[in-house]
């Protein structure tokens, strides 16, 4: 059996980086994700397409590890990046977009992400796994905001 948990994130802020620079780290697949936490393997698929692995999490005696890949397409012009999930890869769906604002003194972001994961366990422990994937999800989403606020001076 298996057990899907959704997960739907938004978030708002805004950081003392110029725009173009923001633009530059969060098109950078690569560097963008270095600043992600537990995330032990980012795979280069070629076409702009990643497979991120992330660490294995333990709940109780349960071990899980997230797998999936996203294609990402950037748009400076509109200050998009925007990545959608490519199915077959691994045991999750994510999708999401960042939007860039130049605020001239300031770069507004807002951060969006879905995910749909798909973890190998029997359907009565969903009641207790899906708040739990959830909240780490959330966990290292919070984190990987705090992580380019700082990268990006602080926020606003």
């Amino acid at each position: 059996m298996t057990i899907n948990v959704s997960i739907d994130l938004g978030y708002e802020f805004e950081v003392k980086s110029p725009a173009s620079e923001v633009f530059a780290v969060l098109s950078d697949v690569p560097a963008s994700a270095s600043h992600f936490p537990k995330v032990d393997k980012l795979v280069d698929l070629g076409g702009n397409t990643y497979r991120w692995e992330m660490q294995k999490i333990g709940i109780a005696q349960i071990n899980l590890q997230t797998i999936y890949a996203s294609k990402y397409v950037s748009n400076k012009a509109k200050g998009t990046v925007v990545w959608t999930p490519v199915k077959g890869e691994g045991n999750a769906l994510v999708s999401g977009s960042w939007k860039i604002t130049d605020k001239k003194k300031s770069t507004h972001l807002v951060l969006s992400i879905q995910g749909d994961l798909a973890v190998p366990l029997p359907g009565l422990m969903k009641m207790v796994v899906a708040p739990v994937v959830e909240s780490e999800f959330e966990k290292m989403v919070e984190k990987y905001i705090d992580n380019l606020t700082k990268h990006f001076g602080g926020e606003v």
